[in-house]
């Protein structure tokens, strides 16, 4: 973090298909090596294959994922006079649209599917109806977050 000027917060190129701000960061974050058209190809076949399954608008299945894996609280350690406490702590809105991205993409690598579009379509309907990996995360993390209210007062 710069101690001397706020830093300017970069403007994000809407997606060509959907013109979304949302999918283009996913597609940034989908990206390996530099390869965008690679990361732009499967995730448009994950949306064909959602349309294909789900027969809803794969924007309104993807947007439902990243609202259900989002976090609200995290635990940020502390330390305070020679011992480290876990302190829950709210997650600014950047932030949490990042890592709700970051599990979605980590857990999707995980799954057992054939080839990486049925792997983030599987994944975002599966965060879409409440269940799968990515959502546990948020779960998990929420859970931490609340065994450890009592060190809330060491928030910063």
């Amino acid at each position: 973090m710069p101690r001397r000027r706020e830093v300017p917060e970069r403007s994000i190129i809407p997606d060509a298909k959907y013109s979304s701000k949302l999918v283009a960061k996913f597609i940034a974050s989908l990206m390996r090596d530099g390869k965008k058209s690679v990361a732009e190809s499967v995730m448009y076949g994950a949306f064909d294959l959602i349309e294909e399954k789900a027969k809803g608008e794969p924007m309104k299945v993807f947007e439902q994922a990243l609202d259900n894996v989002r976090p609200m609280i995290e635990v940020k350690s502390r330390r305070v006079g020679g011992s480290t406490y876990q302190v829950p702590t709210e997650i600014r809105p950047a932030r949490r649209t990042a890592l709700a991205i970051r599990w979605l993409i980590s857990y999707a690598r995980g799954r057992s599917e054939l080839g990486f579009a049925a792997k983030l379509a599987g994944e975002m309907m599966d965060a879409a109806g409440n269940r799968g990996a990515a959502v546990k995360k948020k779960e998990d993390t929420h859970k931490m977050a609340e065994a450890n209210k009592a060190f809330a007062h060491y928030r910063w």
